[in-house]
C-alpha cells in the first residue's frame, strides 16, 4: 500500500451508522480533511447491513435491523438531506405482535418499532452508503477500507498509529475515533481471543485523565446478544409466508420465554422469494455465544473454524422455535446464521461529556452514548453529529 494511503487527518473505526454519520456530518460542515474509516465487514453498515451474495443478485435481506426509528424531537439533522437523496424511505409494513398463546395482536411498544419508521431504500445499508455518499462530496476525501481489522491502537507524536494482529501498519492518523465499543471492552479477549483490550492498553501510554474515565466508562457497558436465523424460502414456500398480515413481527415477553424469539421480519425479494429474519431473545444467544456462523466477518480474519455441529445445532433451534410460534413450512429454505455479540448496550452507558479527549486526540460514538436514541440507530446518528460539532474545531 502506498504510503500516503496510510496517512490521513481522521480516521474512524466502524463504518456502521455512527462512523458514516460523523464523516458525513463533518462534511456538511464544510470540513476538508481527510477521512479514513476502517471496517471489519465486507461493506459498510454494521447491523444495519443487507446481506448479498455475488452468485445470488437477487438476494438482499435486512439481517441485522429491518428498520429504524426516530422517537425523539427534533428529528436527527442528517435524516433530510437522506430523504432528500433518496437513500431512505418510511416503513410502512404492517407490524404485529404474538403473544404467549401464538395469537397476533396490535404493535406493541418495545423501543424499536415505535415512533418514525424508517428503512433504506433498496436495502438498510442504503442508511450508511448515502451517510457516506454526503462525505463525499468537494470538502475532502473519504476512503473506506472494508476487511480491515484493528489490533492495535498505538498513540504517537501527533496523532494515532493503527495496526493489525501482525503489527503490520494500517493507518496513521491525526485524530482517531472509535464509533463502537469493542475495541475498548473486555469482551474482545473472548472473541477475538486477544490477550488485552486495546483502549485499556492505549491508555496506559498515554497521562489523560479524561481518557482514562472514559476508557473505564465504556468498559463497563454491557451489552445484550442476539442471534439471527436468516431463511431464503423459494417461491412456493414465499407465497404462504407473504399471506401474512404483517412484514414486522413482536414477541410478547410471555412469547419470548416460550419460544426464545423477539422478532421476526419478513422481507419479498424481487425474484418471488422471500426472506425471513428470525431474531433470537438475548438470553437465547448468551447461551449460544460462541456460535458465530459461516459466513461471520471472524472466520476470514481471525482465521477461525466454525463449528459445524454447533452452528447446525442453533439454526436448528431457531427454525425449530420459528415453525412452533407460526406454523409455516421452512423446508428446502437456505439458511444462515448470524450472531450479534454486542446488539444492544444497556444503560447507562458513555456520557455525552465524555465522547471527547482532546489531549489524546481521540474521540468516540455510536448507540452506546448516552442520550435520546440510546441503543438505537437515532443514538448513534445523534452520538455522531454532537461529536462532529465539538471536533470541528480541533481538527
Amino acid at each position: 500500500m502506498a504510503e500516503q494511503q496510510r496517512l490521513c487527518d481522521l480516521g474512524i473505526i466502524g463504518a456502521g451508522p455512527a462512523g458514516c454519520a460523523l464523516a458525513a456530518a463533518l462534511r456538511l460542515r464544510g470540513w476538508g480533511g481527510t477521512i479514513t474509516l476502517l471496517e471489519i465487514g465486507r461493506g459498510p453498515g454494521g447491523r444495519a447491513a443487507t446481506r448479498r451474495s455475488r452468485s445470488d443478485p437477487a438476494l438482499a435481506i435486512n439481517h441485522g435491523a429491518p428498520l429504524f426509528n426516530i422517537r425523539s424531537a427534533p428529528e436527527p439533522c442528517l435524516l433530510e438531506p437522506l430523504r432528500r437523496g433518496g437513500w431512505i424511505e418510511p416503513f410502512i409494513g404492517a407490524i404485529h405482535s404474538l403473544d404467549g398463546s401464538g395469537d397476533l395482536g396490535p404493535a406493541i411498544e418495545d423501543g424499536f418499532s415505535d415512533g418514525a419508521l424508517w428503512q433504506g431504500r433498496g436495502g438498510m445499508e442504503q442508511l450508511s452508503r448515502g451517510l457516506l455518499a454526503l462525505a463525499q462530496g468537494e470538502n475532502g476525501i473519504t476512503n473506506l477500507r472494508s476487511g480491515s481489522l484493528v489490533r492495535h491502537l498505538q498513540p504517537q507524536a501527533h496523532g494515532w498509529g493503527l495496526a493489525e494482529a501482525s503489527a503490520q501498519p494500517l493507518l496513521h492518523c491525526r485524530w482517531l475515533v472509535l464509533s463502537g465499543t469493542l475495541l475498548a471492552h473486555p469482551r474482545c479477549r473472548q472473541v477475538f481471543g486477544w490477550s488485552d483490550v486495546p483502549l485499556q492498553t492505549a491508555a496506559t501510554q498515554l497521562d489523560d485523565p479524561q481518557l482514562r474515565d472514559a476508557c473505564g466508562a465504556l468498559a463497563a457497558i454491557n451489552s445484550q446478544a442476539s442471534s439471527h436465523l436468516l431463511l431464503t424460502l423459494p417461491p412456493e414456500l414465499a407465497a404462504v409466508w407473504l399471506q401474512q398480515p404483517w412484514r414486522l413481527l413482536q414477541f410478547s415477553p410471555a412469547a419470548q420465554e416460550r419460544w426464545g424469539l423477539r422478532r421476526v421480519s419478513l422481507q419479498p425479494l424481487r425474484d418471488q422469494r422471500c426472506g425471513v429474519v428470525a431474531e433470537s431473545t438475548a438470553a437465547f444467544a448468551e447461551r449460544h455465544l460462541g456460535v458465530y456462523g459461516a459466513g461471520s466477518s471472524a472466520s476470514p480474519l481471525l482465521g477461525a473454524t466454525p463449528d459445524a455441529a454447533a452452528e447446525a445445532a442453533v439454526i436448528n433451534r431457531l427454525e425449530q422455535a420459528l415453525s412452533d410460534a407460526l406454523g409455516h413450512a421452512t423446508d428446502g429454505a437456505d439458511r444462515q446464521l448470524m450472531r450479534w455479540g454486542a446488539a444492544f448496550p444497556q444503560p447507562p452507558g458513555l456520557s455525552p461529556t465524555q465522547q471527547l479527549c482532546p489531549s489524546s486526540r481521540i474521540g468516540f460514538c455510536g448507540d452506546a452514548v448516552a442520550g435520546p436514541g440510546f441503543g438505537r440507530v437515532e443514538g448513534a446518528l445523534r452520538s455522531a453529529d454532537n461529536l462532529a460539532e465539538r471536533l470541528l474545531a480541533l481538527l
